[in-house]
């Protein structure tokens, strides 16, 4: 009788992930400093959690101080978990390429180096199919007056960035580089993309 019970509550649990697999997707995108990126995403209606972390290097396991040598190969990015239900991959698309410049090559403003590449990590065909069709769009109406240079690229390890890096600007909006950095493009965020927040 209880290794019936067990089963069950096996299969029941089976059942529960595979159903929550359904309204709960991943995407990952890097912008510049993932600072800026998560403050902009936790904002959209849909998204249920941003992770600040690092992607597409070659060593395991790297610090902040690793990566910000440029050494590493990985490019700062943010890991975004969403309802498909309720935002769709090509509206956190739109937001991606609305939100930074994707036409500098391993540059955003001020950040310089390769871990402030313009890069998407797709985690299936479909994203791939949609991010390549969208950069074309982009670059076959010159949408930005110059050529598009955001690399798509399939999903690599994820490493997930220390604890400090994480929530950064909701727990430091007080601190210069979110003042005179990050606010600016989370008010526009929320000008141009106001039907698309949370509440």
């Amino acid at each position: 009788m209880r290794s019936i019970l067990i089963i069950t509550l096996i299969l029941l649990s089976v059942g529960g992930a595979n159903a929550q697999s359904k309204n709960s997707q991943k995407a990952t995108f890097g912008m510049g400093c993932f600072w800026c990126s998560e403050a902009l995403f936790q904002r959209l209606n849909g998204v249920t959690n941003v992770r600040s972390g690092f992607e597409g290097g070659t060593v395991a396991n790297p610090s902040y101080e690793d990566v910000c040598t440029g050494a590493t190969g990985h490019a700062e990015v943010i890991e975004v978990t969403y309802d498909p239900t309720k935002i769709k991959y090509d509206e956190l698309l739109e937001v991606f390429w609305k939100s930074h410049d994707p036409t500098t090559l391993n540059r955003q403003g001020a950040d310089v180096g390769t871990q402030y590449r313009s890069v998407i990590f797709y985690h299936n065909e479909e994203q791939k199919a949609l991010a390549e069709k969208y950069k074309k769009e982009l670059n076959d109406t010159k949408a930005f007056g110059k050529p598009v240079v955001t690399a798509i690229t399939k999903a690599a390890p994820f490493y997930v960035a220390e604890g400090y890096h994480q929530d950064y600007f909701n727990k430091n909006g007080d601190k210069p580089y979110c003042r005179l950095v990050i606010l600016p493009k989370v008010e526009k965020l929320e000008k141009i993309f106001k039907a698309k927040l949370k509440h």
